[in-house]
């Protein structure tokens, strides 16, 4: 009896030994970095890319310019209405090219104008004024293309990127996995939100310069409007 009862851990002990630890495994995760998310998206990232550089060099080039079209004397009329009530037409116009601004060629070209009707002066000063703030919006228009392509470009993406998916699950039969879906379905979404990210920063990469030019535009009507009182003042 003794022995009986002595032989049974013996027999656990036995049977413990020749079941093997079970370790658990704990999934290590995997981080993607930026580049390697876009390298999913396939070549509409490039197109994406290439529209995006564009619209950054358009920002800045314009913001530079715009900024510079803004800058003034607080004192230039008022030394243009010296100029022109001592007579001294030949000085406001020195001055006004020493200036180089919008605003000096503009006053600049009603100066040549002297002489002449107040209406003649008035549309040589506007047109100066037109041409002026057509070439501070050279290139804006591009800007807003690229707002408004990118997002449709980013969906081209996805829908391409859905016939590859529904592509390969065609041709994988009866071995479908997620392997097999994930590169359609990274090239769908990736695209998608690539686009409209470049979609978004160049909409307002363009409100921005938009709202500085009209600035541009209020401060050329208003100096344009000084100088026509200038002219309508009793000598």
């Amino acid at each position: 009896m003794f022995g009986l009862l002595l032989q049974v851990p013996t027999a656990v002990n036995d049977l413990s030994a020749t079941v093997p630890a079970q370790t658990e495994t704990i999934p290590t995760e995997y981080k993607m970095s930026i580049f390697e998310l876009a390298s999913k998206g396939g070549w509409i990232m490039i197109v994406l890319a290439i529209l995006s550089l564009i619209a950054v060099y358009i920002f800045v080039e314009r913001f530079i310019v715009v900024s510079r079209a803004t800058k003034h004397d607080a004192s230039f009329m008022e030394r243009i209405r010296e100029y022109i009530k001592d007579g001294k037409v030949d000085s406001a116009k020195a001055l006004c090219r020493g200036s180089s601004t919008p605003i000096s060629r503009m006053i600049e070209k009603g100066l040549s104008r002297l002489g002449r009707p107040l209406n003649d002066i008035n549309s040589a000063i506007e047109n100066v004024g037109n041409l002026e703030v057509s070439q501070l919006e050279r290139g804006v228009s591009v800007l807003a293309m690229i707002a408004s392509a990118a997002p449709m470009i980013g969906f081209l993406g996805t829908v391409t990127g859905m016939i590859r998916a529904f592509y390969n699950m065609s041709m994988a039969g009866n071995n479908i996995d997620i392997e097999t879906l994930s590169s359609g379905i990274y090239e769908a979404m990736v695209t998608t939100v690539a686009g409209l990210i470049v979609g978004i920063i160049a909409y307002i990469f363009y409100t921005i310069i938009t709202n500085r030019i009209q600035k541009v535009v209020y401060l050329l009507e208003a100096k344009a409007t000084e100088f026509m009182d200038v002219l309508n003042e009793p000598a």
